[in-house]
């Protein structure tokens, strides 16, 4: 269940960390869909802690140093894990040339954080990128990010239902449950055709004391996925996996 206090701090926080410019109260109210009356207290506070700034004559916001100060220590402190990972990545597609991913769970959402292409050109062009977001329920990444929930848990994050992309997305919970229920036995989710027409997806969920905090992907064109190619991407996803949960994730 979501708390919706906490969603709307950190909703301020996402808009304005992104935002190319400062903001006023309206402009943020109206992006998160937040009415002024219940922001403006929201943002005295964040503003006393220095979460936000306040440009006095034209009365926009923007970022605050508190928040910014977080945010350098998270990087500095998880600078080593994500170099770690690169390296892995890189390897991953040293070794079977084709794009590695990894994303984490944001909301119901998969967040892209990293991605590793080929040398080669792109048969076909990805609609994914660092910094997007896609519904995880149709995608091998955010499969795997969901593979720990419950499907009722699931639900509640999909309250509209499972919406097609193309005519190849899943849109029966039932038969995201069963996918799901595979990907805990075996530690690979795969995506067929589901946000990409003619793109095979492969991913494993990274764990850190047992919980999932991000997963990693390979995505392969249908032409070239081979029996042999899948296997492979397979076996460096789960080596992959290993690799990093071994160095605890997160």
């Amino acid at each position: 269940m979501t708390h919706k206090p906490t969603e709307r701090v950190l909703n301020i926080l996402n808009f304005l960390s992104i935002s190319p410019k400062k903001l006023t109260l309206t402009e943020i109210s109206e992006a998160i869909n937040v009415p002024k009356s219940t922001l403006y207290p929201i943002m005295q506070t964040m503003l006393e802690r220095n979460f936000v700034s306040l440009e006095k004559n034209s009365l926009k916001y923007s970022i605050g140093i508190s928040a910014f100060c977080i945010g350098t220590s998270l990087y500095s402190r998880n600078k080593y894990m994500i170099e770690f990972i690169q390296k892995i990545m890189k390897d991953i597609v040293g070794n079977i040339d084709e794009t590695c991913q990894m994303g984490v769970l944001d909301g119901n959402n998969v967040l892209y954080v990293l991605k590793e292409d080929p040398v080669k050109d792109m048969d076909i062009r990805l609609i994914s990128r660092v910094g997007k977001r896609i519904p995880a329920y149709c995608t091998a990444l955010g499969k795997a990010l969901l593979s720990q929930h419950k499907i009722e848990e699931i639900k509640s994050l999909y309250p509209d239902g499972l919406k097609a992309i193309t005519k190849n997305t899943i849109t029966d919970f039932n038969v995201l449950e069963n996918q799901l229920k595979k990907i805990r036995e075996t530690n690979v989710a795969l995506e067929v055709e589901e946000v990409t027409k003619f793109l095979r997806c492969y991913a494993v969920p990274l764990t850190s004391k047992g919980r999932i905090m991000g997963a990693v992907s390979i995505s392969i064109p249908t032409f070239r996925a081979t029996e042999e190619k899948n296997k492979l991407a397979v076996e460096l996803l789960l080596k992959a996996k290993e690799k990093i949960d071994s160095v605890n994730f997160g």
